[in-house]
């Protein structure tokens, strides 16, 4: 064989072995990455602002439904939704304003319970204790269909281990008093704390 084609192969072989080469590093690369993703923990952050029971369900059910999963979570409590932290917690509910709030009977026939009972605002709003009556048959509603209560949810979430933190800044702010709260709080601390923790999260939610 001339020297020439030799030298042909011999750039060939070269080639062949870095094809094969990066194919390997591919595959083996692929192989690694998907190992960390599948194994590594995966985190949440839910910062919950408001304090009403339509509103304290969602980063409850979150926070323990990703705990489950074996999440890192952390909920940061700022502004109303300190009120979720109280030891003895008086929350409401208001459909004011709230068209997307289903007026529905929880008592009655099928069909009595089927009707949307879209009653006015300026109705509403002139009824006494009208607030108080549409919480009572919200929690109703919630009982009938086997919901736990937001108690219930928040000892989910403390027995799950999710990071409990509240907002400092809103303490100061409404003049709240600490031996009010839960002593299951794992972190009292403002923006400058959660922003990081943010930041490396899989998942930031704001609710």
């Amino acid at each position: 064989m001339a020297p020439t084609a030799k030298i042909a192969d011999n750039n060939n072989a070269v080639e062949l072995t870095r094809d094969i080469f990066n194919e390997w590093f591919k595959e083996e690369f692929t192989t690694t990455m998907t190992e960390r993703e599948e194994t590594r923990t995966r985190s949440i952050v839910i910062i919950a602002t408001k304090g009403t029971i339509d509103w304290a369900y969602p980063p409850f059910i979150l926070a323990t439904t990703a705990a489950a999963m074996g999440w890192d979570v952390t909920i940061f409590f700022s502004f109303y939704a300190l009120e979720l932290l109280k030891k003895e917690m008086s929350l409401g509910i208001t459909p004011i304003g709230n068209p997307a709030m289903p007026m529905k009977m929880p008592v009655g026939p099928t069909w009595f319970r089927d009707i949307k009972w879209r009653i006015p605002n300026a109705i509403m709003s002139n009824i006494p204790w009208f607030e108080e009556f549409t919480k009572g048959l919200f929690e109703r509603t919630l009982k009938q269909h086997g919901v736990a209560t937001i108690s219930e949810l928040r000892e989910l979430a403390v027995e799950a281990g999710v990071n409990i933190v509240a907002c400092q800044m809103t303490v100061d702010l409404f003049g709240y008093k600490k031996h009010d709260f839960i002593e299951e709080i794992n972190e009292w601390g403002g923006a400058a704390t959660m922003l990081p923790v943010a930041a490396d999260a899989d998942i930031c939610m704001f609710i």
